[in-house]
């Protein structure tokens, strides 16, 4: 008689732990917490994303210092200043001129020889 109260509990038990797991895992696979899951991937990747960026501003500072003191810019006052930048029309115009020198020069040009092997014929 305890023999199959035992076996009887036993199998009671089994049958409430699996009839358990496979409600948790259909709980998992519904869509509601598959979007919550994502979205918690989602969140937890943003985060990582963002201390690698702060990690790679923090290697570039780190890397700066090192070539200021190599450079030996360590003093701010010892930093030379950029050229002032040109203003767009001086590039235009300059960029005007250079073609307008080309062209003139084309259409001056003297035709050279003449030949299939670009050579005077003789």
């Amino acid at each position: 008689m305890f023999r199959r109260a035992f076996w009887f509990t036993t199998g009671a038990a089994a049958g409430v732990w699996a009839t358990t797991k496979v409600n948790r895992k259909l709980r998992k696979l519904q869509p509601d917490s598959l979007a919550a899951q994502a979205a918690d991937k989602a969140v937890e990747t943003g985060q990582r994303l963002r201390q690698f960026a702060l990690d790679v501003r923090t290697g570039m500072a780190d890397r700066e210092g090192q070539l200021h003191e190599a450079l030996g810019l360590t003093d701010p006052g010892d930093a030379r200043e950029l050229p002032p930048a040109r203003s767009r029309g001086a590039l235009e115009t300059t960029q005007y001129r250079s073609t307008q020198h080309q062209l003139t020069q084309h259409r001056t040009r003297t035709p050279g020889p003449t030949g299939p092997t670009g050579n005077e014929d003789h």
